[in-house]
């Protein structure tokens, strides 16, 4: 029998009785593309307080769309292009839900217009341009975040105590899958598109391994297959890190994989169940435990998706303490995922057309 906890109404750390006037108004989103990921976000924001987060604006590069996607989530302002949205007053944060290679480009615009920024992982395309929009964001003391949601799900809160308080022992491998069928998937599979597992999936493999070790590998090992037009299909890495333990990494755009990361310490293991957003896991004593989580306005596109009203609200709190980076997804965090996939893209042999490198 599994022990179930309701994983709404209590966020942790992520609430606080702050008293801060920031705390007191509801924090504006504006949400560039109206694709699948952006209509998550809604429903997710939907599941949080209205008099906390509002959407105020959604920007696409059709108009119609925008319009349609605003009628859909009751959203007061659209717009045809990505600039009208960045120079709109009303928007405190932009969620970025565009394709992999308009996130540099779009994020440098929002953040030179004043916007605080979550970004849909990956962040960029490469450690170069992460590196930049970072240093341009803590220059302009605005909010940045890749938004690895993954690491805010009670879940992964729960493992890092568990690690934390010793009661896994010293970590010693993560054994983590990750893997559907997406061959069709132009998104997946195109390099224009930046495309890919690394990009795609290969950053919750990572991130979850970072979450484990807390450390950099001191060493990195990979192979993989490239379709026709240069985009990895499938991957396998090892990341190594001292004192002889590694994470073993398996990716495929080809088949659906266990989809499972196994955190195995000296003292015991945890596994969680569809890691990247997982509400189920087992545990140390070999149960399953489940987190809940509530309905939104629409049915979502992804899995879980309604999980990713737990970033939301920590950027919104973010937003209110003043900060530019959140250390659940700090910006080091970032430059160091990126610094992983380009060492793996350059192992596979994977150069997008249009990549800046230096």
């Amino acid at each position: 029998m599994s022990a179930r906890f309701s994983s709404y109404g209590n966020f942790g750390t992520y609430f606080t009785n702050n008293s801060d006037p920031l705390s007191m108004s509801a924090t504006r989103w504006g949400i560039v593309s109206a694709g699948k990921i952006s209509h998550d976000f809604c429903v997710a924001l939907s599941t949080l307080s209205f008099d906390e987060h509002k959407i105020v604006a959604v920007a696409a590069r059709d108009r119609a769309r925008a319009e349609e996607f605003a009628k859909k989530h009751k959203i007061p302002n659209a717009f045809g292009t990505y600039t009208e949205l960045a120079d709109f007053k009303d928007v405190d944060v932009v969620y970025i839900g565009a394709l992999n290679p308009q996130h540099y480009e779009i994020g440098m615009l929002m953040l030179e217009h004043g916007k605080h920024v979550l970004c849909e992982k990956p962040l960029c395309l490469n450690l170069y341009q992460a590196k930049n929009l970072i240093q341009y964001a803590e220059r302009k003391k605005l909010f940045l975040m890749e938004a690895v949601w993954s690491r805010f799900f009670p879940a992964y809160q729960y493992l890092r105590k568990q690690i934390q308080t010793g009661m896994l022992g010293e970590i010693q491998e993560v054994e983590v899958s990750f893997g559907f069928s997406l061959i069709n998937v132009d998104r997946l599979s195109k390099n224009d598109l930046g495309g890919g597992v690394i990009l795609d999936l290969g950053i919750y493999a990572i991130q979850v391994s970072q979450w484990a070790f807390q450390e950099p590998p001191v060493k990195i090992v990979a192979n993989g297959e490239v379709n026709t037009e240069g985009v990895d299909i499938a991957v396998n890495a090892e990341l190594h890190y001292t004192r002889n333990r590694i994470s073993k990494i398996s990716l495929s755009g080809k088949k659906q994989l266990d989809n499972k990361a196994i955190i195995k310490g000296t003292k015991g293991e945890i596994t969680l169940i569809n890691f990247w957003c997982p509400i189920k896991i087992i545990d140390i004593d070999g149960k399953e435990r489940e987190w809940v989580l509530p309905n939104g306005s629409h049915p979502t596109n992804f899995m879980n998706s309604e999980g990713l009203r737990y970033e939301a609200e920590a950027v919104r709190q973010a937003l209110i303490n003043g900060k530019i980076e959140n250390e659940t997804v700090s910006h080091n965090d970032s430059l160091l995922f990126a610094r992983i996939e380009d060492e793996i893209r350059q192992q596979v042999g994977v150069v997008y057309n249009d990549e800046k490198v230096n």
